[in-house]
């Protein structure tokens, strides 16, 4: 038996990257998956390619080689009436729902003054606001079934250390600190726990973002800024992320709500 045997999630951001890796990972310990992911490009801001249908359709079998269902579907986190009717066929399909992975994210790079509106507006919109959907879409379902569970909130280590070039990023990151904590206490009576994740670099498409290297080497001054401890790793395999994602959403860390569980090499200390 698996840690979460039984169990039902419901992830974002499931096409491929970390979603898909915490979609496998959870249905190896024995949960069924929900998953939504847009699987096309939100804005031409990002330099890195958007996920399909394909990699979707690629999750849900991996999913299913581990022997446990799936239901992912196409559908924008900015969207409200969608993700409400995705956990409603979900819970109608497999029965309840336990732990939330809110993963869904886009990056992109700008000074501050050299954003546009949309850019900034954009990635604020899915970032942060498409986390209070996801949030709101499932939340009532768990509080009706009155089983508890586990919230987890992907946010970054720009949650908790502010980076150069990405003050829309780390706007939103931190912004999703202040709901994880705010939603911990009030979802305390029904046990259900709320903790946010804070990973650094990981190696997926979005982490690997060409558009880096650019970015360092135009503003070299801000290199110091993604200094981090652990050097023999520049960036984390999704495996590490999942590890953490696996932990909160089990019974292991019933006890732990409204904290934020770096998971950074040590980048948040320099």
């Amino acid at each position: 038996m698996g840690i979460l045997d039984g169990r039902v999630a419901f992830i974002t951001g499931v096409a491929r990257g970390q979603g898909r890796n915490h979609a496998v990972r959870m249905a190896r310990e024995g949960a069924d998956i929900i998953g939504v992911d847009i699987c096309a490009e939100v804005t031409s801001d990002n330099t890195y390619a958007a996920p399909t249908p394909d990699d979707l359709a690629t999750t849900a079998q991996l999913v299913e080689d581990q022997g446990r269902k799936a239901l992912l579907e196409v559908a924008d986190v900015r969207d409200s009436a969608a993700l409400t009717e995705v956990v409603r066929r979900g819970i109608e399909q497999f029965g309840r729902l336990d732990v939330v992975v809110a993963n869904a994210a886009i990056c992109n790079w700008n000074r501050l003054w050299e954003m546009s509106d949309d850019q900034w507006s954009t990635l604020i919109d899915v970032n942060l606001t498409g986390v209070f959907k996801t949030l709101k879409a499932a939340i009532p379902a768990m509080i009706e079934a009155g089983n508890g569970g586990s919230i987890i909130v992907v946010s970054s280590l720009a949650g908790v250390k502010s980076m150069p070039v990405q003050s829309h990023y780390s706007a939103a990151k931190h912004g999703l600190v202040g709901l994880t904590k705010s939603a911990a206490i009030e979802l305390g009576q029904y046990k259900i726990r709320v903790n946010s994740i804070h990973p650094y670099g990981v190696n997926t498409p979005m982490g690997t973002d060409p558009s880096a290297l650019k970015v360092f080497s135009t503003f070299p001054q801000y290199l110091p800024s993604f200094a981090s401890i652990l050097t023999d790793y520049p960036l984390a395999d999704p495996d590490d992320i999942s590890e953490a994602v696996l932990y909160l959403a089990s019974d292991a860390a019933r006890t732990v709500t409204g904290t934020q569980l770096t998971i950074d090499m040590g980048a948040s200390k320099v």
